[in-house]
Formats: C-alpha cells, sequence, structure tokens
C-alpha cells in the first residue's frame, strides 16, 4: 500500500486534481536540478507518496496563519536535510503558490575568531564548529523575528558561512530577503534538541570526550548553552521534522561519502586547473573524530526526539524513507499511532 493512501487524507485538503497539478509543476521545476539534488529514482513516485503529500499536510497547518509557519527540520550529518528542504520549497511555491524561506544553523556559525576565544577561554574543543556554543544564537533569533513579522518593505539579511574557510562571509554577500514570507524553513542537526541532565554528562561517550574532555567541561558548557540560548531560538518553531538516521555507523559512513563527493569535486576542479588548495579533504579517521564532537547530543536526539517531533522519517540502511510518523496534536491518534510503511 502506498504512503499518499494512508497519509491522513482529511489532513491534506488536497484533491486528486491539486495533487497531480502540485506534482507536475514541481516535476517541471525539478527538471534541471535532480542532479544537483541527487535525486537518483522513482522521482514521481518520491513526489506522489512522499513529498506532496507531506509538504501538502504542512500548507494545511498554514492556512489561515496572520503570521508565517516556522518549520524546523532535524537530522543527523548526512542525513538529507538540505535536500528534504529544497524539495518542500519547490512543492510549497511552485505547487501551491507560497513564499518560502529557508536557511541552516550551520549559516549561524560564529567566526573563527570567536571560536578561537571560545577555545582559550572555555575549552580547545570549541574551536571545532557545530555544537551548540559555537552558533550566534542572538543572530538567529533577530533573522527569524525580522522574516516572522516582515512588512512589504522590510529587507532582511540571511548570513553566509564558508565552510573552506571555516569563517563568516562579510554582510556585503549576504543574502537578501524582501517582503513578508509564508514559510520559514530552518534547518540543523541539532535544530529542537533539548539538554541532557546532570546525570548523563558524567560518563564520557567516546575517546574523544574521555581523552580530551575528562573533566566534562566542555560537554557541560555546550549542555547549559543548548539549555538556555538555543531554546529561545526552538521555541520560535512551530513544526519540527526529523529525518531519523538508523544509527551512529550510518552517520559515519554517510558523511565518509560527502567527503567523497566532495574529493570528486576536488579533482573535477584540479582537471579544470582552478585553485584547490581551500578545499581540504578529511580522511577516516579526521571524519571520525569530526562526528565524535556530535555523537552526545545525535545520540540523544535518536532515542527521544522521535516521539516528540511533529513528523518523524525514518530513513533505513539505503538512505532512503521506510516510515513515517505523526506525532502532532492535530493529527488523530489512529493516525499518529500508525507507521506508514514505503
Amino acid at each position: 500500500m502506498s504512503l499518499l493512501t494512508r497519509w491522513p487524507r482529511e489532513h491534506l485538503a488536497l484533491s486528486e486534481s491539486e495533487r497531480r497539478r502540485a506534482v507536475q509543476a514541481v516535476e517541471q521545476a525539478f527538471a534541471s536540478t535532480l542532479e544537483t539534488l541527487q535525486v537518483d529514482i522513482g522521482l514521481k513516485e518520491l513526489l506522489e507518496q512522499i513529498y506532496v503529500p507531506l509538504a501538502a499536510w504542512l500548507v494545511e497547518r498554514q492556512k489561515g496563519r496572520t503570521k508565517p509557519l516556522v518549520i524546523g527540520i532535524n537530522g543527523a550529518q548526512g542525513a538529507g536535510k538540505s535536500t528534504l528542504f529544497n524539495l518542500l520549497e519547490v512543492i510549497m511555491e511552485e505547487g501551491f503558490g507560497l513564499r518560502v524561506i529557508g536557511f541552516s544553523i550551520d549559516d549561524l556559525y560564529k567566526t573563527r575568531d570567536e571560536r578561537e576565544r571560545l577555545a582559550r577561554d572555555i575549552h580547545p574543543l570549541m574551536k571545532t564548529r557545530g555544537v551548540p556554543g559555537t552558533h550566534d544564537v542572538e543572530l538567529g533569533i533577530e533573522l527569524l523575528d525580522s522574516l516572522i513579522h516582515a512588512g512589504p518593505d522590510t529587507l532582511t539579511k540571511i548570513p553566509v558561512f564558508d565552510k573552506s574557510i571555516d569563517d563568516r562571509c562579510p554582510p556585503t554577500v549576504w543574502q537578501e530577503w524582501l517582503g513578508p514570507v509564508d514559510v520559514i524553513v530552518f534547518e540543523g542537526w541539532c535544530v529542537g534538541a533539548l539538554p541532557q541532565d546532570e546525570q548523563a554528562l558524567q560518563t564520557p561517550v567516546n575517546a574523544l570526550e574521555a581523552q580530551e574532555d575528562a573533566q566534562g567541561i566542555w560537554r557541560h558548557y555546550v549542555n547549559a548553552q543548548l539549555a538556555g540560548p538555543y531554546q529561545r531560538l526552538f521555541k520560535r518553531l512551530d513544526l519540527l521534522l526529523m529525518l531519523k538516521v538508523p544509527s551512529m555507523q550510518a552517520v559515519y559512513e554517510w558523511r565518509a561519502q560527502q567527503e567523497q563527493k566532495l574529493a570528486e569535486r576536488v579533482q573535477y576542479i584540479y582537471d579544470t586547473q582552478q585553485p584547490t588548495a581551500h578545499l581540504r579533504i578529511m580522511n577516516t579517521s579526521e571524519i571520525k573524530r569530526f562526528i565524535a564532537h556530535y555523537e552526545r547530543l545525535t545520540r540523544a536526539m535518536l532515542e527521544e526526539l522521535p516521539t516528540r517531533a511533529d513528523v518523524c522519517l525514518y530513513l533505513n540502511e539505503n538512505h532512503k524513507i521506510r516510515e513515517i510518523q505523526l506525532n502532532s496534536s492535530d493529527v488523530p491518534a489512529q493516525a499518529a499511532r500508525a507507521l506508514t510503511q514505503v
């Protein structure tokens, strides 16, 4: 049985003709971008069974609101957050005529100088970007508030972070959005996460914590940041979607695949005789060390977030959605309990 037939249709407000028009509009819009998004098989089936119904469910949540619907997307490294956003953005814009803007928590990274100062003042591990405490949360709050309350002449500037130089780009090259918006999507690996209790922080979860944070200074600081400033940021979310990876092992493997694709890109650039020195490739041990910074919170989210997120999309080992679980309070209990097999 297809996902579409088991999705709670009473909450889609989508007729068969509207669904067909949405699918056709999105297929046409994606014709030139399939290779970029690497949606490699069965695009039409995926759109009909998963992405158009999901977008329609979100559009229904947006109807009748006087302010934009703010959607968070949570998922570990390599889960496909950016691809999910790109799909939903095109569907809601092309299929439903909404104005959609999105950005990543990565866009909010503190500057390299700021993180180096944290490394000196708090703990050396704070130099590595990614964990709570390495983002400019106030900048994120200002950005969301600007978009939420935007009028016709409001110009919202969205920061840009250049990972190749590990630093924020100057404001002159930030993206700009003029006027109001219907839907805001905020994606990131720890979006919507909750802090851990004191007892959970006592035992290291990996060698990085045991050897480089033996006294727990780093993980306590990260947890305190998550408990404070980050919760103020996350409170602006109206809905939370989670892309649930099958395991921590999958995180390592999928992050390694991303690095391989970057290596292929570097080789292509090298072959065209363009500079590649700024595109540094991590080896296997470096990838494991990098992911170790995220492991504690990733494991905690994998355990508790699937039943707290409004929608949880379960991924299988092949990176495909295998189940969808609806936990939103406005979904009938029988629908929320049903795990939809894909």
